[in-house]
């Protein structure tokens, strides 16, 4: 061998578990400091912990209201994993009040949540959002506490691990635990 001794080289100590969470109350203080168009966005979030760029390009063909099922195609996640979830009964109203604003705007987009004037979709709030948590008083927060949040809140409503690991997208339980 042309090296005969390794030093050892301690490895640094991973912190990498994040601890931003939303307790309901401060939810509900989040939504109710939002410009309108976002509070279906943003309790879409809170609920199913999709990321933001997947709940932003969601399009109405990933819709069926009639059964109250979103899905996310192959190819549309970061892990490439198709998903599937249920709506709960505030969901599917927040869903029928887009398909009623898509329809008096008389808009094409093919969008489920559209930005303020209807033009595009919503893709970056970072303003509105800043404006909102300090209006709640919240402290500074991200939309990727919801994503930790809707883990958190399955796991407390006995929803079987797996499960909430199929909603969320999390492929490998060592990230699900993360979280």
């Amino acid at each position: 061998p042309k090296v005969d001794r390794v030093p050892h080289i301690p490895m640094l100590k991973e912190n990498n578990i994040r601890k931003g969470f939303f307790e309901h109350g401060d939810f509900l203080a989040l939504r109710d400091a939002l410009p309108d168009h976002l509070k279906g966005f943003v309790t879409f979030g809170y609920k199913v912990g999709w990321r933001i760029s997947e709940i932003s390009t969601l399009v109405w063909a990933q819709v069926d209201l009639k059964q109250g099922i979103v899905r996310l195609e192959v190819g549309d996640t970061k892990n490439d994993e198709a998903r599937t979830v249920y709506l709960d009964d505030e969901l599917k109203e927040i869903f029928r009040q887009q398909w009623k604003l898509r329809k008096k705007l008389e808009t094409a987009l093919p969008y489920v949540f559209l930005n303020q004037d209807g033009a595009d979709r919503v893709k970056r709030f970072d303003k509105a959002w800043r404006t909102a948590c300090k209006k709640a008083g919240i402290g500074v927060r991200r939309f990727h506490d919801f994503r930790r949040t809707a883990v958190r809140n399955m796991v407390r409503a006995v929803i079987p691990e797996r499960v909430a690991m199929m909603i969320s997208g999390h492929k490998t339980r060592s990230v699900f635990d993360r979280y």
